[in-house]
């Protein structure tokens, strides 16, 4: 499992996931904001499996 998530994009999908995650526990939104999880999960391993099948890379080459 190689990285495919670089730079701009983690940082980018960390600020998302948390802001959802936070809205719903403030109660701004509902349950849906839990969905907040995946961005946060993607951007902290550097990892999507989304861009799989589209052969996407985000990250610098190595």
């Amino acid at each position: 499992m190689s990285k495919n998530v670089g730079g701009i994009d983690r940082i980018m999908r960390i600020v998302v996931g948390l802001a959802l995650i936070g809205a719903t526990l403030g109660g701004l939104i509902g349950v849906w904001g839990w969905i907040g999880i995946v961005p946060l999960a993607t951007g902290a391993i550097g990892w999507c499996p989304a861009y799989l099948p589209f052969g996407l890379k985000t990250c610098k080459s190595a």
